[in-house]
């Protein structure tokens, strides 16, 4: 099983072990992660998930495709970046074991 590392601001780590095809945002929901919700009412309130791919990783997660879904999403959450996906995107795979996410300071 994969693991997916959620970072707080402050450095505090969740690591939560999932089934392969779960995605973050589930992980991060099922396991109580602060900082990160599930409730995806459209465009306007999307972007609750969002979260920064640790540079490290950004190789293998990838980044949001520019003019697509999440890119669109991602222009309304406060402090995104290059770095910057949704965590409902990101499917976890044996690939990704280890996968470090963090949380925005602003999303608590």
């Amino acid at each position: 099983m994969p693991t997916v590392i959620f970072i707080e601001p402050d450095g505090a780590e969740y690591p939560i072990a999932v089934k392969s095809g779960t995605t973050a945002r589930d992980a991060a929901v099922n396991n109580g992660v602060p900082g990160i919700d599930g409730d995806c009412g459209g465009e306007c309130a999307c972007a609750t998930c969002h979260v920064h791919v640790d540079a490290a990783w950004m190789s293998r997660a990838g980044m949001a495709e520019p003019g697509g879904m999440e890119a669109n999403l991602l222009q309304f959450a406060e402090g995104s970046t290059e770095n910057s996906r949704l965590a409902c995107q990101i499917t976890m795979t044996d690939d990704l074991d280890g996968l470090m996410l963090r949380i925005p300071d602003g999303q608590h």
